[in-house]
């Protein structure tokens, strides 16, 4: 049957972050479904492209990478470059991201998430960026500051 989503705590990065193995999934054993409007993101994926400015960089230093997606109700788990970023995706900054930036694993940061018009959309609180994910049909799409990645799913 399952746990309901609710049931299992929320996770964060631990401190430093975690270095070589991913820590272990979260939602494993969860049975609630995606909310309506959920961007479908689970699954591992790995950055096959980068664009900067609207051209490919080939020595990106992100290629490779590797993102570990969970999902369940309107909760997100993104497991990736050392962090682990759990996240109700609501609008609210309660139960948005409360962790750590990835730069160096210790500042502090609040980030509300939600999902609009098929994109998973994330607002980090005070700075005027947007961190957007969404898909194009096997690829993951996701925007950060600077740049567009093209991910493929691994498993």
């Amino acid at each position: 049957m399952g746990l309901h989503v609710d049931e299992i705590p929320v996770t964060y990065t631990p401190t430093g972050g975690w270095v070589d193995e991913m820590p272990a999934p979260v939602l494993t054993d969860c049975a609630t479904p995606l909310v309506e409007g959920a961007v479908d993101m689970a699954g591992m994926w790995h950055v096959v492209e980068v664009l900067v400015n609207g051209s490919a960089d080939p020595t990106h230093p992100l290629l490779g990478a590797a993102q570990r997606i969970e999902q369940a109700g309107d909760r997100v788990i993104i497991t990736s470059g050392g962090i682990v970023h759990d996240m109700r995706c609501d609008g609210t900054v309660e139960r948005g991201v409360r962790d750590v930036a990835a730069i160096d694993k210790t500042t502090p940061i609040s980030v509300v998430a939600t999902y609009e018009d098929g994109v998973h959309v994330l607002r980090p609180v005070g700075l005027p960026v947007e961190i957007r994910r969404w898909r194009e049909g096997e690829h993951l799409m996701w925007e950060y500051v600077g740049f567009v990645a093209r991910l493929e799913r691994a498993s």
